[in-house]
């Protein structure tokens, strides 16, 4: 097995769909069975570090998982050094949240810590004073739910993995049915 570069680092999405495309690959070559597959496959949508990873894939030959990004590619003999990209300065943000969700996001925060210095400089009492941010939070919750879209957004990626997986699994079973069938014949 090749060096997990910093295995106790969490992992990626991204990283997660390397891994589940590597153990997709070492099926179809045969090296594991569709129940394996399963197994690990579920493990791998579970692990949390890079070690849990490349634990899966210690009895495997490549392919491993990509880790931190795009596969390194070696350098052509002879060809000029490519440039780095420039460093992106953008903020990222949530996939789908619409200007009221961030403005919401933002004022949150900002609304519980002007709520507890209120509290610490003030003489009135402090339930009114909470009420503010908790409303804030149930008002933002009730209208947009909890952390947009990517619950969703991940879900319906796990869901198409179980059935990429059933399929898999059928198509499999009536290669495994037909080739019985072909030696049956046969003899």
């Amino acid at each position: 097995m090749t060096e997990v570069p910093s295995p106790q680092l969490r992992i990626s999405d991204q990283e997660r769909e390397s891994a589940l495309n590597a153990l997709g690959e070492h099926m179809s070559a045969g090296r594991i069975d569709i129940d394996e597959y399963g197994e690990r496959s579920a493990r791998i949508t579970a692990a949390k570090t890079r070690g849990e990873l490349a634990g899966l894939f210690g009895d495997l030959p490549a392919p491993h998982p990509v880790y931190g990004g795009a596969e390194p590619v070696a350098p052509v003999p002879g060809a000029p050094p490519v440039p780095a990209p420039a460093p992106q300065t953008a903020v990222a943000r949530p996939d789908g949240w619409n200007g009221g969700q961030r403005v919401v996001a933002a004022l949150v925060p900002l609304v519980w810590i002007a709520t507890i210095a209120l509290i610490a400089t003030s003489t009135l009492p402090a339930w009114p004073l909470v009420i503010a941010p908790i409303a804030l939070s149930i008002i933002g919750r009730a209208l947009w739910g909890h952390g947009g879209n990517h619950h969703h957004d991940h879900r319906d990626r796990h869901r198409e993995h179980r059935i990429d997986h059933r399929e898999a699994r059928r198509e499999m079973r009536d290669e495994m049915r037909d080739e019985f069938r072909r030696r049956r014949d046969r003899w």
